[in-house]
């Protein structure tokens, strides 16, 4: 069998399980769009009609450059996306930090320029 024919199974099967989930918590049936994508119809906070899209795939992987693929590892994605938010996370840290020092200094700069102000003016 391909990996098509061994996919396919398994993305239906997750794709019921989802509809089945979804119809039971908003009360409302699942909306076949795509072979693999299912959207339900929900309101935003203004009453107006949206829809939630959910796309269920079983990825290959990467081209390893010789006509083949490197397996997708999910463990890996998460690891590695772990790392990206904590790298983010860092950084705006460090931007708030740099900000707030800024602020700092400016209001300092403002009082020392109001209290020579004032006593200049004395």
């Amino acid at each position: 069998m391909s990996k098509e024919e061994l996919n396919t199974p398994i993305r239906n099967e997750v794709l019921d399980v989802i509809r089945q989930a979804l119809a039971a918590h908003f009360d409302v049936d699942a909306i076949d769009v795509s072979g693999n994508e299912i959207a339900i119809p929900v309101l935003d906070s203004a009453q107006n009609e949206k829809f939630a899209l959910v796309k269920v795939s079983i990825p290959r992987g990467t081209r390893d450059g010789q006509g083949g693929y490197i397996e997708y590892d999910a463990y890996a994605a998460a690891e590695e996306y772990r790392l990206d938010m904590e790298e983010k996370k860092a950084k705006k840290a460090a931007v708030e930090a740099k900000k707030a020092a800024k602020i700092a200094a400016d209001n300092a700069k403002r009082a020392a320029k109001q209290k020579k102000s004032s006593e200049t003016s004395a």
